[in-house]
């Protein structure tokens, strides 16, 4: 079973790769296989941590059953257990969860990242029962929490941890919503028993805190900048963190919700380290301004992940 020590480091939050014809609104085989093993194989290669798919970013949301069947297979055999494997299943349906989760378990992949039911607004103390429930019915399954109480419509409570811990199958949480006190709560309560990942720019604050490590989206436009940032965490060089971090911050984004994962998945076209293909629809009418950014986007972070490259490369030789 999967345990908390092998969840750490960079968590590379996958896109769900979309064929060249896949933004037709009636299509219904949109996963780029192909493309999706090459990717994945490649960023393992290279050093990330562990591969997650299908949460927000990966559009749990807009995938057919069929293609969440072929994304699964696709990412179990090409991550071929070199790194921890999490294929998401957030559902509105707690039903569909469990029919999913059946289907990761059987497919091979190492654990599940999992939000809360998220259409009825849950009180936090169903959210906690859904959980311990899911956990129940799959205990040789890992489990990483996703936390993401902007979409999903609850916060889980510190509290809830307590009963979290009692479940050893629950082994991580993807954050980026705790503030510091109730961050040092939950490691104090969980005693490493579960790996909390902040987002990345949080690295360098967390760290020193406890945080495990970090989840990237932007992993999948050369995962260097992540990986510089995670070593030099590890070896408490918080300059460097610093400034990796800052560097990352100076690259352009949208901070607007409606736009800012699709210009991330565009952008990843232009960075060059894989083709994350066209936005599925209902994303059909992108504004002029959001795909300047896109490409902008793309390009700055192709140059600082060659930079980074460069300095651990650099830092590698001069280790030996």
């Amino acid at each position: 079973m999967l345990t908390a020590d092998r969840m750490h480091g960079v968590c590379a939050m996958m896109p769900a790769f979309t064929t060249p014809d896949g933004d037709q609104v009636d299509n219904r085989s949109t996963v780029n296989v192909d493309e999706l093993m090459r990717a994945v194989d490649q960023i393992v290669r290279d050093g990330v941590d562990l591969v997650a798919t299908t949460g927000t970013f990966g559009e749990l949301y807009n995938l057919l059953w069929e293609e969440f069947q072929d994304l699964t297979r696709a990412t179990v055999k090409a991550v071929d257990h070199r790194v921890p494997c999490i294929i998401g299943c957030t559902s509105p349906n707690p039903r569909e969860v469990i029919r999913k989760m059946e289907f990761i378990q059987e497919s091979g992949a190492d654990g599940v990242i999992l939000g809360a039911p998220y259409y009825m607004p849950l009180t936090p103390e169903n959210a906690v029962q859904f959980y311990l429930d899911v956990a129940d019915c799959f205990p040789s399954l890992g489990i990483m929490i996703y936390h993401n109480p902007e979409f999903h419509h609850v916060t889980i409570p510190v509290s809830g941890f307590r009963e979290f811990a009692t479940r050893p199958n629950i082994v991580a949480m993807k954050d980026s919503h705790r503030q510091v006190d109730a961050f040092m709560n939950i490691v104090d309560i969980v005693k490493g028993g579960v790996s909390l990942f902040v987002r990345q720019a949080q690295l360098p604050a967390y760290s020193p805190l406890g945080a495990a490590g970090c989840w990237a989206i932007d992993a999948w436009m050369g995962p260097w900048p992540l990986l510089l940032l995670r070593d030099a965490c590890k070896a408490g060089d918080y300059e460097t963190a610093k400034r990796v971090t800052l560097e990352m911050g100076r690259v352009p984004s949208t901070q607007d919700l409606k736009w800012r994962d699709l210009v991330a998945k565009l952008a990843m076209n232009d960075a060059g380290y894989c083709t994350a293909g066209p936005l599925r629809a209902p994303f059909r009418r992108i504004p002029d301004a959001m795909i300047e950014v896109a490409r902008a986007r793309g390009r700055a972070w192709r140059e600082l992940a060659e930079r980074c490259r460069a300095e651990m490369t650099a830092g590698a030789l001069a280790a030996r």
